[in-house]
């Protein structure tokens, strides 16, 4: 049964992620010893969810799981945070996406994705949820599931007068233009949107992607902060709170969250950039992805206490 109340559906990943903390990453051919590890949910999709739910955004998850203990875990994460799951999927032929990431002394990463179930997301299982997407106020998707999914998910919502937000993460110089001309907001960092615009200066990209459909632009530029776009109006930057960061893996999607929860109360998108900055440094003072998620609470009182700077 479909939840009435759902305001953003995410059509995106789940994995189980892995991380090694080292001193420094391993060159080609050398081994190093970790100095400790952990186990954790990930997936750019989930991510995105949890931070969505935790800032009081009622959030539906479109995913494939496998038929194994970390899809079991998936459903159990998201249940506890009320994060409707109808729509997920699982499959017996094939095990849940699990990541490997490395994090360094200086909170930087390395990750390599096995995508195992997120790759079977097929458009037959979006067109199973056409009534959730058709409820929703914004469809949020990345680039961890295959593109014809995400694709027919953008088709519905433009059908249905949803508003449509990508992440175009990880880069992907294939990505087909026809899904953005059915993306309202598209974000990425700058790799991603170099890759995309062939671009390097971020003015240059935020103003080249804004000419192949998105109505708005969101360029992110790590401890720099963003910078957004619109047409007809000037950039809008801003930068993020100073903390003391531990890691950054989930920073960016706990941004994307963020952002898709605090633009559905008023479409303001400074008021958005700004919350989302904060929750995205938040997200870089504590191990893993998800769990150093914070709540709306946390992440406002992190950007009162520490305002970011508009520029």
């Amino acid at each position: 049964m479909i939840n009435s109340a759902v305001q953003i559906v995410v059509v995106g990943s789940y994995n189980r992620d892995f991380a090694l903390r080292v001193d420094q990453f391993p060159i080609p051919g050398e081994t190093r010893l970790s100095l400790g590890r952990a186990e954790s949910p990930g997936g750019k999709g989930s991510n995105q969810a949890i931070q969505a739910a935790r800032c009081g955004a009622p959030t539906a998850m479109i995913a494939a799981l496998g038929q194994d203990p970390a899809g079991d875990e998936a459903l159990s994460l998201w249940s506890g945070l009320q994060i409707e799951a109808g729509a997920v999927v699982r499959l017996s032929d094939v095990a849940t996406g699990m990541a490997m990431i490395l994090v360094n002394h200086q909170a930087e990463n390395m990750i390599v994705v096995d995508s195992g179930a997120n790759d079977r997301l097929s458009e037959h299982h979006i067109f199973a949820a056409k009534s959730l997407i058709a409820q929703a106020r914004l469809v949020l998707a990345q680039l961890e599931t295959p593109m014809a999914a995400t694709k027919a998910a953008f088709d519905l919502a433009r059908r249905a007068g949803v508003t449509t937000l990508l992440n175009a993460a990880p880069a992907n110089r294939a990505l087909d233009h026809s899904l953005l001309a059915l993306t309202d907001i598209l974000c990425v960092n700058e790799n991603e949107g170099t890759a995309l615009s062939g671009k390097t200066s971020p003015e240059a990209i935020g103003t080249s992607l804004l000419e192949v459909g998105p109505a708005m632009v969101i360029l992110t530029l790590g401890v720099d902060g963003a910078m957004l776009f619109q047409r007809g109006q000037p950039p809008l930057r801003a930068h993020p709170p100073a903390v003391n960061a531990v890691d950054t893996t989930g920073a960016g999607d706990a941004f994307i969250g963020a952002f898709a929860a605090q633009w559905l109360l008023n479409q303001d998108p400074s008021a958005a950039l700004h919350f989302a900055l904060a929750a995205g440094a938040l997200a870089c003072t504590g191990q893993g992805a998800a769990a150093s998620f914070g709540n709306r609470e946390e992440i406002e009182r992190l950007a009162a206490s520490c305002p970011a700077r508009p520029s």
